[in-house]
């Protein structure tokens, strides 16, 4: 440790104090940066992307949970291993509640938990071969469960990590249920310890631990007497907050994999008149609806989607379950203009399920004068037409879906089918390649009202 420097670094409104010292070439773990945050400590100290945190106040630490954990005080240590390899110390001193200010590449350091399940219904498992490594990665992480509002079964969880659930709180935790039959989820999950879900949800929850729970339904399996079973189980735990029903996904790669059934318009129109019975005994017997039947189903019945005070508070809005109705109360909302110039005209790419949220909202755009949008709800060759949520559209469906699009055109597709921080779909295939192959201008926006409002206005100059 040959050198010492003091800086000095002022912020918005407070000093803040950096010591830094250098200490050779040592490699270690730590949490690897993605991004900085403009104006923010991490910015002060000069802190990149590639950059790896390895200790805070001298404690290494495995996630983003121990992070915030050791980052919380006013005086702080820092460890930094810069990407040449140096590490440097900064002793900082903060407000209590000033971040640090930096993106990791992931929420977890020591490695993701991984599911050691055997899934009847497992997406991954429905994947053609041959494609990137990290997306046959099957995590079951409840610190991703915590932090992010991954769906986990608990099946791999020991008690040190049960204890950390409690003592350190972290709650609410998102499970993936499916049923409480312990033999029926013992089956489906391919595992002999899946069957102990009501016992780990009712010990957790005497601790003070709230849960989002899933069922994803196969007709002729999990559902009827089951599923009946499975509410009544999880309604009677007092931490369990919410049930959300979710029709399985099958994609055309099952060769090899148990027979399932897809829910028609007949058995999705029996599920939701047996959700409507149950919410309705809930209401009266908890406050709250409790039982939420994904979008999905309304639109494989052919029912309108329900109205804003169907889904509460939207405690199941990541499971897509009022995210339509959502999306049209947030575009509702939005101030429009009457008329746009210079004139305009878009194409917005969706997939099959897309197309009956964004068709009344791109009949509302189209009445501005000046302004013209076309949707283009693209078949999901890849997976199959049975997948049609917009997330699982391929760089390659794109490509087929918009085969002869006039060039120049100018193209606008939904964040969610990238992957954040690479920009590119599932099958490796980048904006940038899809612009230069189809010689139009392919415009990334975020999957909400507001977002897509403003990057067609902008464009527009409207």
């Amino acid at each position: 440790m040959s050198s010492l420097l003091g800086l000095l670094i002022t912020g918005a409104g407070d000093e803040t104090w950096h010591r830094l010292r250098y200490c050779g070439d040592l490699r270690m773990e730590g949490a690897v940066v993605a991004a900085v945050e403009s104006g923010s400590i991490a910015e002060q100290l000069g802190l990149q992307a590639g950059d790896r945190i390895i200790r805070i106040n001298g404690e290494q630490f495995a996630d983003l949970i121990e992070f915030q954990f050791e980052w919380a005080g006013e005086n702080v240590l820092l460890e930094i291993e810069r990407t040449n390899g140096k590490i440097e110390y900064y002793e900082i001193e903060k407000d209590y509640d000033e971040q640090l200010g930096v993106i990791f590449q992931q929420a977890v350091f020591d490695g993701l938990k991984r599911c050691r399940n055997r899934c009847i219904f497992c997406f991954i498992d429905q994947m053609p071969a041959g494609m990137r490594p990290g997306l046959y990665v099957k995590d079951d992480d409840y610190r991703l469960s915590f932090l992010q509002g991954s769906y986990i079964t608990m099946t791999n969880l020991d008690d040190r990590d049960l204890a950390r659930i409690v003592r350190e709180h972290l709650s609410p935790l998102y499970v993936s249920v499916h049923t409480t039959d312990p033999g029926l989820r013992s089956k489906m999950l391919g595992n002999p310890r899946a069957g102990k879900i009501v016992e780990t949800l009712r010990s957790l929850s005497k601790e003070g631990i709230e849960f989002h729970t899933q069922v994803v339904l196969c007709p002729g399996l999990n559902d009827g007497q089951a599923l009946e079973q499975t509410y009544r189980d999880l309604s009677s735990i007092k931490g369990v907050k919410s049930m959300a029903l979710v029709p399985v996904g099958l994609t055309r790669y099952r060769a090899g994999l148990p027979v399932l059934k897809a829910y028609d318009r007949e058995s999705s129109r029996q599920l939701i008149d047996w959700a409507d019975a149950r919410r309705a005994e809930c209401r009266k017997r908890l406050g709250t609806a409790f039982v939420w039947p994904a979008d999905e189903f309304f639109l494989a019945a052919g029912l309108p989607v329900p109205d804003a005070g169907y889904y509460e508070d939207y405690p199941q809005l990541e499971n897509g379950v009022g995210m339509i109705r959502l999306f049209w109360e947030e575009f509702n909302e939005l101030r429009l203009p009457d008329r746009v110039n210079p004139p305009a005209r878009f194409t917005l790419v969706t997939g099959a399920a897309g197309e009956f949220a964004l068709r009344p909202v791109v009949e509302r755009l189209n009445r501005i004068e000046g302004l013209a949008v076309e949707l283009k709800a693209i078949p999901n060759r890849f997976f199959g037409p049975t997948v049609t949520v917009t997330g699982l559209l391929t760089g390659g469906c794109l490509l087929d879906g918009l085969a002869g699009i006039a060039p120049g055109s100018r193209v606008i597709i939904p964040d969610v089918m990238l992957r954040a921080q690479e920009g590119s779909f599932l099958d490796d295939l980048t904006v940038g390649e899809l612009s230069e192959k189809l010689k139009v201008d392919v415009v990334a926006v975020p999957a909400k009202a507001k977002g897509l409002a403003e990057m067609l206005l902008m464009n527009t100059g409207g």
